[in-house]
């Protein structure tokens, strides 16, 4: 089992866009896959049209005396299941600090998962704090999306420094998000980065059809398939899949 984290120090930057569409990538290419929905907005929830709530809420939930199968939902589509999101995520960092090992809980919960799934993807909430160092014990890849503007890079930094800080040589991977050539500031960042070795070749265009996923609760690279933003999501998987090693098992489809 290979274990993406959608993580950013920063919210508004397509994190959850790239979680909805990957987890459905990997599904149709073969894996059985597990979306990890652990932002208490619920997005990515809603994306796949299951209700923001887990019973007992995060405190039942990260208790470790119940396996996270108990929590988890079946999803429309073949291969693909949900662990959805809960308001109550917002402390969820309060309810870790009262664990013994708080960095440990996300990795021991996801342990007896792993002949059931071949991926498992988190989308997590932004911010660099105790749920993000569990994500961190746990995964392996962290997968950051970067808006092209100057504070936005930055903010990759402090991300890959925090991630290095807690687990040396942890594969590190960031792409461009939400990304408008038209725009000369844009255009100036892919060229910066191009060279950049942490920085994925895919990057994802500003897309109506990622803007309207919310409405449609339908993953674009489904809804619109020859979008750019699509193809780019494509692009990217691709690349995931190539980082952590994992082989697909069937044909992508379109």
């Amino acid at each position: 089992m290979r274990v993406v984290a959608v993580a950013g120090a920063k919210g508004g930057v397509g994190k959850t866009a790239a979680a909805v569409n990957l987890a459905i990538l990997s599904a149709r290419s073969g894996h059985r896959t597990l979306l990890w929905d652990l932002d208490p907005q619920g997005a990515a929830t809603h994306c796949y049209r299951a209700q923001a709530k887990v019973k007992g809420g995060a405190t039942r939930l990260l208790g470790g005396k119940r396996d996270l199968a108990a929590f988890i939902r079946a999803t429309e589509y073949q291969r693909l299941d949900l662990l959805p999101a809960d308001p109550s995520f917002r402390v969820v960092d309060t309810v870790l600090s009262t664990r013994r090992w708080p960095e440990r809980v996300l990795r021991k919960l996801l342990r007896p998962l792993d002949r059931k799934y071949d991926v498992v993807i988190l989308d997590c909430a932004p911010g660099l704090g105790i749920v993000t160092e569990s994500v961190i014990a746990a995964s392996d890849l962290i997968l950051a999306p970067i808006i092209p503007a100057p504070l936005a890079v930055r903010s990759l930094d402090q991300l890959e420094e925090f991630t290095h800080a807690h687990r040396p040589g942890l594969p590190f991977l960031a792409f461009l998000s939400m990304l408008d050539e038209r725009k000369v500031l844009h255009r100036q960042l892919v060229a910066q980065v191009r060279g950049d070795r942490r920085f994925a070749l895919a990057a994802v265009p500003s897309s109506s059809s990622v803007e309207r996923m919310g409405m449609e609760q339908i993953p674009a690279v489904l809804a619109s398939p020859n979008n750019l933003a699509a193809v780019a999501y494509r692009r990217l998987w691709a690349e995931v899949e190539e980082r952590i090693d994992l082989e697909p098992q069937l044909p992508s489809q379109p």
